[in-house]
């Protein structure tokens, strides 16, 4: 490699700034003790030298990794999760840290060890849990972590270091607006119900289903995906007093669509169908779909936000439920 095209050394920016090599290790490692001035013609040196500081010297100065970790589901490629993953990095980008994510092959507590050891071992600073299902809430509260955390789930009942979308409510403002067009007869397609939002969102349909007098139907469970949606809404669709159904997802609404065309039900004529998360797809179904939008930008900033804060400043976190949106679209009218 010649000296054209070899990357720039920290002594690289000492010389083009001015200053001693010192004084470039002491910016990098935000010593409070530079002037203004000086740091700022580091920096500048910095970027003109396109320097990277290297981390793992870096961790080795100042004692800090400057990483979170996030421990996400093995059905990380569901919308939900990889927009929360996505938010949180660049939140953490901003924040200043490094985001390390580590995947569960499966949730048998082996696994999940296996997560937890491998997110240590990266000597994060702070672990942000996407897999919300109890056996791994059992994991974290019996592994003695001694560093922060918080989870990002949706169950019935909140604990300190969650952050969530309320859920519950979700669902009953779904329920509720197939039960004001005028329905009777509302099914229900859930989530896997080891998943809180899939337990939550079945008890807010529930729920709101009694307070207006009407019966539940019996409980349907597919697995997030449309393929389920589709298999499960074939059982559905074939009790003819069905007119609306409330899918756990859009994903599940949309293998939904493809049972109501083979069953001959048109949407919303014959039947009307509501689903959750308003993924950026749900707006070109046909007809579009009403579904309830989940804000998973402001969740991921506010997990790094409450990491950061207990880092930084010991700030242990609170309870955090975020209030969800229903989006009324074509999919759903007054029964016929």
């Amino acid at each position: 490699m010649t000296e054209h095209q070899r990357a720039a050394s920290m002594r690289d920016v000492a010389a083009l700034a001015g200053v001693s090599h010192q004084t470039v290790s002491r910016v990098i490692n935000e010593h409070p003790s530079i002037r203004e001035a000086t740091r700022q013609r580091v920096l500048d040196a910095m970027s003109q030298l396109h320097y990277r500081p290297n981390r793992a010297a870096r961790a080795l100065v100042t004692a800090r990794s400057r990483t979170i970790g996030v421990l996400a589901t093995s059905a990380a490629a569901l919308y939900g999760p990889v927009s929360s993953i996505n938010a949180i990095q660049d939140a953490g980008r901003a924040a200043g840290y490094y985001i390390a994510v580590a995947q569960l092959a499966d949730l048998s507590p082996g696994s999940i060890a296996a997560g937890l050891d491998h997110l240590l071992a990266q000597s994060v600073e702070g672990i942000v849990v996407i897999a919300p299902q109890e056996v791994v809430l059992d994991q974290l509260q019996t592994a003695g972590l001694t560093v922060p955390y918080v989870t990002l789930q949706g169950g019935p009942s909140t604990v300190q270091r969650e952050l969530t979308v309320d859920q519950v409510a979700g669902a009953r403002t779904a329920t509720r607006h197939l039960i004001e067009l005028g329905h009777g007869r509302i099914a229900h397609i859930s989530g896997p119900l080891e998943w809180f939002e899939a337990q939550a969102r079945v008890h807010g349909y529930r729920v709101e289903l009694a307070e207006a007098g009407l019966a539940p139907e019996p409980a349907v469970a597919g697995d997030w995906t449309a393929e389920s949606g589709y298999r499960v809404g074939l059982r559905v669709l074939a009790d003819p007093a069905v007119t609306a159904v409330f899918t756990s997802n859009d994903q599940m609404a949309l293998g939904l669509y493809h049972a109501a065309h083979e069953a001959g039900r048109r949407i919303p004529g014959d039947l009307s169908v509501v689903g959750f998360d308003d993924i950026p797809e749900a707006a070109h179904f046909w007809p579009p779909l009403t579904t309830v939008r989940q804000d998973f930008t402001e969740l991921g900033r506010r997990s790094i936000e409450s990491i950061v804060a207990e880092i930084e400043g010991g700030t242990e976190p609170t309870a955090v439920s975020l209030q969800p949106d229903l989006i009324v679209r074509s999919s759903t009218a007054a029964p016929v």
